[in-house]
């Protein structure tokens, strides 16, 4: 891969780049989920500044004319990012859109977030479509903790609840996160931090994060929704313990804005999203598995 670790801290807002406002446009292609998080509450809104919430779905194609018109407007872009609304392996409409982005923007880094349920069968086609970065949200390495924060898997058309889906979850993560780093993609890993449920554990995610060839680890606060509503959302000591804890073994993002899945400029400064998919719609949607 052309973009290393070290690169991708001046070039990638994710990655360290905030501090030097490299900007990112968020492409949201993907319509459906294969997991059931008890945190999620996936919207087609305006309003709503969180993960998961975007204006509308994007077909492949429309997503060029959208780069287009937001290194127009933000030529500080350096990063084609897709994080949702879905997850990006649940089906081909990530894939298929990067393809095209090699093609028209080869300058651009490609970043792609997903669960990893179905990272390591897909890591073969990633690495061959040249991905540069990948986030893997990884919230617990232990099922039965997993498995209070994920109801369920939806996995080559069967459901399967608690801790039997929550065991292949991680262990479909851990082995596709070390098949992409092997082959020089750099992972971030993302843990959602739910103080009453993985407070105690982060330490354990982060080990096995970078253990699996993880190079930076994100802890993303909770926003206290869904079915974990009754939750309270960790207290900036908490955090940072978490992060201390963390810092242990693998190095740290402390700047993550827990941005829209449709979010395009420059995290925490010019902010464009609003004239690039022309933010219309105010409907809500349900959870949705495809």
């Amino acid at each position: 891969m052309s973009n290393t670790y070290e690169d991708l801290k001046r070039s990638h807002p994710c990655f360290g780049g905030y501090a030097n406002k490299t900007g990112r446009i968020h492409l949201p292609v993907c319509p459906v989920c294969n997991i059931a998080c008890r945190f999620c509450d996936r919207a087609i809104n305006d309003d709503e500044q969180r993960p998961g919430v975007a204006s509308k779905i994007l077909k492949p194609e429309e997503a060029i004319s959208a780069i287009e018109k937001a290194l127009e407007l933000c030529p500080e872009i350096t990063v084609a990012g897709i994080a949702g609304s879905g997850d990006t392996l649940a089906t081909n409409h990530a894939l298929e859109t990067f393809r095209l982005v090699k093609e028209h923007f080869p300058k651009l880094i490609k970043c792609m977030s997903t669960n990893g349920l179905l990272l390591y069968e897909k890591a073969d086609e990633i690495i061959d479509i040249g991905i540069d970065t990948l986030t893997v949200t990884v919230n617990a390495v232990d099922p039965k903790i997993e498995a209070e924060l994920n109801k369920f898997i939806l996995y080559h058309g069967e459901k399967i609840d608690g801790e039997a889906g929550a065991e292949i979850l991680i262990e479909n993560q851990l082995k596709g996160i070390k098949k992409v780093a092997d082959a020089g993609i750099s992972v971030k890993v993302n843990t959602v931090l739910v103080p009453e449920i993985n407070g105690e554990h982060i330490e354990d995610v982060a080990k096995a994060a970078a253990q699996a060839g993880g190079v930076i680890y994100n802890i993303i606060p909770l926003i206290a929704q869904s079915e974990l509503a009754y939750c309270r959302e960790p207290n900036c000591a908490e955090i940072d313990g978490a992060r201390e804890k963390a810092g242990k073994y693998i190095d740290v993002f402390r700047h993550c804005q827990r941005c829209r899945a449709d979010a395009v400029g420059i995290p925490g400064g010019k902010e464009v999203g609003d004239q690039i998919y022309q933010k219309r719609i105010a409907a809500k949607e349900t959870f949705s598995h495809g």
